[in-house]
């Protein structure tokens, strides 16, 4: 089973500040152990919204809204794609991302992906295919920019 874990922001990741070296270290073991126990797919930490956007687009009307955005609570500031074998798995290596986090954030959502039969017969073999193809060429780019 895929997981997103998002880590929530905080004011002060939201401020910009710069995990401390204890946290950066820790959550860098833990994020090697997932790696190396092939549960970790991606991730990374994202800047503060001052330094991104929105994208909307309703009634065929596009608009672009510029950060930074107020809700500090509801904006993510990381994340990691994992592969596991339960939700309970799943939940365990939250709680040591949370612990390694040292307080940087303090909240993290999971939510599983979706697969194939989530979307039953509206993902047909042609589609499936495409997709398929598509997520292929995307870990090929991925390996290729990271090396």
């Amino acid at each position: 089973m895929r997981f997103m874990m998002m880590f929530r922001a905080s004011e002060e990741s939201e401020a910009g500040a710069v995990p401390s070296e204890e946290s950066l270290t820790a959550m860098g073991l833990v994020m090697a152990e997932m790696a190396e126990k092939g549960v970790l797919l991606a991730g990374d930490g994202l800047l503060p919204s001052s330094t991104g956007f929105r994208m909307e687009l309703e009634a065929g009307e596009r608009r672009v809204i510029d950060g930074p955005f107020a809700e500090t609570k509801e904006l993510i500031a990381g994340f990691c794609l994992i592969e596991v074998a339960s939700r309970e798995e799943a939940i365990e290596w939250g709680w040591r991302c949370l612990v390694a986090d040292g307080g940087n954030t303090g909240r993290l959502e999971i939510r599983p992906s979706a697969t194939a039969a989530d979307f039953g017969d509206n993902l047909t073999p042609e589609a499936r295919a495409l997709e398929d193809a598509t997520f292929l060429k995307a870990a090929q780019n991925l390996q290729k920019h990271t090396g």
